[in-house]
């Protein structure tokens, strides 16, 4: 199977314009994503819409192709990026790399690539909830998978609800587990989910994975034990700096 990888980038953010281009240490944001996931992948490439990220990400050597500045997601830009270099080289399998994420271990891109030895049409990451926090923080959505690693629902909520137990003790008498935002898909069903019609699931909980669930897609999970750390905000670059 050929596996590439895409990274979409984009320059305006409410909470942190221009976080692509943003500086750790010697490098932008993007670069590092972009060198992490070069280990695990023979090809990577940015797709983004804007001319200062294209011209930086060709300043440090990177492939990078233009998209439409009208894509809702990054799933949709990854999708019109994909179509472009299967032109120049064959894609069977699309693997997303959030543009934000420049810790992002190749260990973590290997276990994704590895769900593809099944028939699995979309593969995603898991992670164990080990904490309260994290079970009970919206921002972390939380999956509930089936015997297989099939993801079942994908939540904001702590899923499943355990009942007869108080919030502090759910984490000891059960194991919940938080997702991981990075996907990878087959090539032509990467192309599908993004025509399909947003769903009464997804508006409610705001996760386009809800999506492709309601029209019969599965997604296959692995487990990481790693933690991802996403840029969202400049306090969050600060963190970032302080583990160099």
């Amino acid at each position: 199977m050929n596996f590439i990888g895409i990274i979409p980038a984009r320059y305006q953010s409410s909470r942190f314009p221009g976080k692509p281009l943003a500086k750790i240490k010697d490098k932008p944001m993007i670069q590092w994503v972009y060198e992490n996931a070069s280990k695990a992948l023979p090809y990577v490439c940015v797709a983004t819409d804007d001319d200062r990220i294209f011209d930086a990400v060709k300043a440090f050597g990177g492939e990078v192709v233009k998209t439409l500045p009208t894509h809702q997601s990054g799933t949709d830009r990854c999708a019109e990026a994909a179509l472009k270099i299967a032109k120049n080289r064959p894609v069977d399998i699309v693997v997303n790399i959030q543009g934000d994420e420049p810790f992002v271990k190749p260990e973590q891109i290997e276990l994704i690539k590895s769900c593809f030895e099944s028939e699995t049409e979309i593969a995603t990451l898991v992670k164990k909830v080990d904490s309260e926090e994290e079970l009970f923080n919206p921002n972390r959505p939380k999956v509930v998978l089936n015997k297989n690693d099939f993801a079942l629902y994908f939540s904001r909520s702590p899923i499943p609800y355990f009942r007869g137990e108080e919030n502090k003790n759910w984490v000891k008498k059960h194991t919940f587990w938080s997702h991981i935002g990075m996907y990878a898909f087959k090539a032509d069903v990467l192309q599908k989910i993004t025509q399909l019609e947003q769903g009464e699931l997804e508006m409610a909980e705001s996760l386009e994975q809800l999506r492709w669930l309601e029209n019969g897609y599965k997604i296959k999970t692995a487990e990481t034990t790693s933690a991802t750390m996403g840029i969202d905000t400049p306090e969050d670059l600060e963190a970032a700096l302080q583990l160099f």
